[in-house]
């Protein structure tokens, strides 16, 4: 009975990476043999059309997201899972944050548009900027962050907080030296989780950070990060060809990033 179950199960996994591996091919295709040294030059043209600045934009992005973003979820997920009582009020937190992580983000970056940026209608006013781009992406982001936290705390043994509290240690004490150290691994997966959603945002973004195509200077400035600038290649026709080549730097620094999370969290597991 159970052969027909692993057939399918081995034909959509089949599927599955057959799918990716084609969509991979084909940016690679496309996209290496447009790769020139002028990509890579610090300053932005017509011309060039480097991908320098819009690499530095996102890299700010994410760091900035992340130093926005983490406290708020993982002491949220400490809280619903430690010290939170009512279960009306914890379904209701957990099913909010499942209803934003539905949400499409072209909503999220209409909604950045009118309260951080425009200024109308008890709007901050910050214009197309950096700030007001972390921001939207940070909501974004944060029920991920909050619901990956919980989950990890949640799976740890009990009997190693119950432990520590009989050894002495104090609720507070226990939760941030045993337990979150033995949920560690979920937690990164959680963030790096995050961390690609930051990286391959781009409508969100162009309502709130704008397409600027230099690096932002100070958190007020407009710029546009990697997603965004292969967008608009793209989108204006007279580029396609370095979008395909943006494609391919895109996947690289993805690749990068996986892997340097990968190294982050088996040390920290350690």
């Amino acid at each position: 009975m159970t052969k027909p179950y692993k057939i399918f199960v081995m034909l959509f996994t089949f599927l599955a990476y057959a799918f990716s591996g084609i969509i991979i091919a084909y940016i690679l295709i496309q996209g290496i043999p447009n790769i020139s040294p002028g990509l890579f030059e610090w300053q932005y043209t017509s011309k060039n059309v480097s991908i320098m600045p819009a690499l530095v934009t996102t890299l700010f992005t994410i760091i900035l997201t992340l130093l926005i973003t983490l406290p708020m979820g993982i002491f949220t997920a400490v809280y619903l899972s430690n010290y939170a009582k009512n279960k009306h009020f914890i379904k209701a937190v957990r099913f909010s944050t499942e209803i934003l992580s539905s949400i499409p983000s072209i909503v999220y970056g209409l909604f950045g548009y009118l309260f951080f940026v425009s200024g109308v209608n008890m709007g901050l006013g910050m214009g197309y900027s950096l700030i007001a781009g972390c921001l939207t992406i940070a909501i974004m982001i944060l029920p991920t962050i909050i619901r990956t936290t919980e989950e990890a705390i949640n799976t740890v043994n009990p009997l190693q907080a119950h432990a520590s509290l009989a050894l002495g240690a104090t609720k507070i004490q226990t939760i941030f030296k045993v337990v979150i150290p033995e949920a560690m691994d979920g937690i990164l997966g959680g963030i790096f989780l995050a961390t690609g959603r930051i990286v391959g945002e781009s409508a969100a973004l162009i309502y709130t950070m704008g397409t600027q195509p230099s690096v932002p200077t100070s958190l007020k400035n407009s710029g546009r990060t990697l997603a965004i600038h292969m967008y608009m290649l793209s989108s204006e026709g007279f580029h396609v060809k370095e979008a395909y080549a943006t494609a391919v730097l895109l996947l690289i620094f993805v690749i990068v990033i996986n892997w340097i999370s990968g190294r982050i969290t088996k040390e920290l597991v350690k």
